[in-house]
């Protein structure tokens, strides 16, 4: 039995952070980082049956074309997808009255729709990229038992090839869902390795007024390639997710729309625009 420490419920008997009941979720789920962004996908609905939020963490379920599905706002950064992921999974595959670890699991899609910028110059604004890889610079998930999960041929290449600052922690490299992939991908994708940081200013390489461990980081992702995939884009979410959902046994999948071209200076004209394109897209094939 898992004790009320680790497993923490609140009084109506919902999980901590993220405030639902098994019931709540459907097994299909969309993760944004913006609570404001989860109103900008239900609006698609056809129907809403639940809304909750707590702290920087709202949730609705509904559904669109026939199918019931989530969308849940994660906030920023590696250590809350560590909560909602824990959370998430404690929905399905704990009993929740009786803190037992279920014997049959049950297996969750995961979306994330977010914004990043890209690394490479031929990756346009108001385009769509598909991680096929999640590279994490953050450390998060080395709290886990993850070789068995891991590339270890792509963090050993990117390791060497960026001569990493092992004071900083190992990367880990994570593959995207097979199965979510091939249901997402077409032609209008662009796919590479995402790198996954802990932060936004000096762990992706932007310098105010504080001198950073590594200023050619950058540059270094941006030539960097393993077995013709190259570092599309930086931001704070995917290696983290694509880590606990392979640890957990669930189907995970990053899309980004790129407002951002860092290697050419440019910004969409029409950032919004870029993320709803993005939002139609996801809905419609989940919904296929």
């Amino acid at each position: 039995m898992i004790q009320e420490s680790e497993l923490i419920l609140n009084p109506d008997g919902s999980v901590y952070h993220l405030n639902l009941l098994p019931e709540n979720i459907a097994t299909d789920i969309i993760f944004v980082g913006d609570q404001n962004r989860v109103e900008k996908i239900t609006a698609l609905f056809d129907s809403i049956e639940f809304w909750t939020q707590k702290r920087e963490f709202k949730t609705q379920t509904g559904t669109f074309k026939g199918k019931r599905i989530t969308v849940l706002s994660t906030g920023i950064g590696p250590d809350n997808i560590d909560i909602v992921m824990n959370e998430l999974d404690a929905l399905v595959n704990i009993d929740l009255k009786t803190r037992k670890i279920k014997e049959e699991k049950t297996v969750l899609n995961i979306i994330r729709i977010g914004t990043s910028g890209s690394l490479q110059a031929d990756i346009p604004v108001d385009s769509f990229v598909l991680s096929k890889f999640g590279l994490g610079l953050d450390n998060m998930l080395r709290s886990y038992v993850i070789d068995e999960i891991t590339n270890t041929a792509l963090e050993e290449a990117f390791f060497n090839d960026s001569n990493w600052d092992i004071k900083k922690g190992k990367p880990y490299a994570i593959a995207c869902s097979e199965i979510l992939e091939k249901k997402i991908e077409s032609d209008q994708i662009f796919k590479g390795i995402t790198a996954t940081s802990g932060g936004f200013y000096g762990p992706q390489g932007r310098i105010l007024r504080l001198h950073i461990q590594d200023d050619k980081l950058n540059s270094k992702m941006d030539n960097f390639e393993f077995n013709g995939n190259k570092i599309t884009n930086l931001e704070m979410e995917t290696a983290a997710i694509y880590g606990l959902s392979a640890l957990l046994g669930h189907e995970a999948l990053s899309l980004n729309a790129i407002i951002a071209n860092r290697a050419t200076g440019t910004f969409s004209n029409d950032p919004y625009q870029a993320v709803d394109e993005l939002i139609a897209y996801t809905l419609n094939k989940l919904a296929e």
